[in-house]
């Protein structure tokens, strides 16, 4: 009986996702729930969730779980481009999950197959996603790359992707030695515009917290670094601090009173991102220290978490699910047109204003 009570699942899972309203990239039942509901073996499972998965119908993702895809409702595709290979950092939480429906929103409606790879930005398992998706015969490639501002030893890899013109882009950030387009968000505009706003509330003692191993935290610094100087404020490189991302909530722990000591003195701190705002709003609140009115607090990337932890953030705006649609039409294109390198496509970050940031100006009023 098992045999095909496989099918009867791949219909009640279909059913669900129509019935519950679920959305492309939001968290579905797992392997073990499903057996549980269902009373049969996780092989049976397993067969319907390749099913599932082959008509993209969910997405799993190993070492995350299994999402919804977006294979319900859609009418069928024209023509068929073959697979396309997806490789993010991330994909279960943060600005992830729309970048990534956003890209499979746009394949999946040119016909399309999706392989996603999660490489948790590590190194060697970028590896292992770009080895596995060539053996797979992807016919082209959106990479989100893993410690973007270090060497890498990936680089022969790319290198035989140029030769078998396989296209190839990447998203949020690329190598600098990379000569194929990106598609990002203006990082250096997004630090600026940030710290722009902060000296235009009167703060000018101004610290940053910035990601060491990705080109994001340098573009981020860079323009927090030029906003300073061109507000005059010139040793604002003293009042930075660098993290890995491996090792980014070692400083809120291990090294907080480094953390601490850097924000003595200061009325306002830039962060890398929301994430790391918001746990610096928790650091500071376990301090004594009151947001906004003894410091004022950015982020970066207006997520989900940005309008709802405890004091609302001010941050820019990540295009998030835009960037993901637009690199994929882009990929596409060069597919279809076989162009080779072009330019990047960057989008403007937009200023989000709440409630982390004190207007000293209105204050000496």
């Amino acid at each position: 009986m098992d045999n095909y009570k496989y099918l009867s699942i791949v219909e009640w899972v279909k059913k669900q996702i129509e019935e519950k309203g679920l959305k492309p990239g939001e968290r579905f039942l797992t392997e073990k729930q499903l057996c549980e509901i269902h009373g049969v073996s996780r092989q049976t499972v397993r067969q319907a969730l390749m099913l599932l998965e082959s008509e993209n119908v969910i997405v799993r993702v190993r070492g995350s779980g299994t999402f919804v895809g977006n294979g319900i409702g859609r009418t069928a595709p024209v023509t068929v481009k073959g697979s396309i290979g997806v490789i993010s950092t991330y994909f279960s939480d943060y600005i992830f999950p729309h970048i990534v429906t956003g890209v499979e929103n746009v394949l999946g409606a040119a016909g399309c197959t999706m392989q996603l790879a999660i490489t948790h930005n590590q190194v060697y398992e970028e590896t292992q996603a770009l080895e596995s998706m060539l053996a797979n015969g992807v016919q082209g490639l959106i990479v989100e790359p893993s410690k973007s501002a270090l060497p890498n030893p990936n680089m022969e890899l790319y290198a035989r992707i140029k030769r078998e013109n396989i296209p190839l882009l990447f998203f949020n950030a690329k190598y600098p030695w990379a000569d194929q387009p990106c598609v990002a968000m203006d990082d250096y505009a997004a630090g600026k515009t940030v710290t722009d706003y902060l000296f235009s509330c009167g703060h000018r003692d101004i610290a940053g917290i910035f990601a060491l191993d990705d080109l994001q935290g340098h573009k981020r610094y860079s323009g927090y670094m030029d906003s300073c100087l061109a507000h005059g404020v010139a040793a604002s490189e003293r009042n930075v601090m660098w993290f890995a991302t491996s090792e980014r909530n070692d400083i809120f722990t291990y090294t907080s009173d480094k953390l601490l000591e850097l924000l003595r003195g200061k009325t306002a701190v830039v962060c890398y991102n929301d994430k790391m705002a918001v746990k610096l709003l928790q650091l500071c609140r376990q301090n004594g220290i009151r947001v906004p009115e003894d410091i004022s607090v950015v982020g970066i990337d207006d997520s989900r978490y940005a309008s709802i932890c405890e004091v609302p953030l001010t941050t820019v705006h990540h295009p998030q699910r835009k960037l993901g649609e637009a690199a994929a039409r882009m990929l596409l294109d060069m597919i279809e047109k076989h162009t080779g390198t072009r330019e990047d496509v960057l989008f403007t970050p937009e200023l989000v204003i709440r409630d982390s940031v004190r207007d000293l100006n209105a204050a000496d009023d």
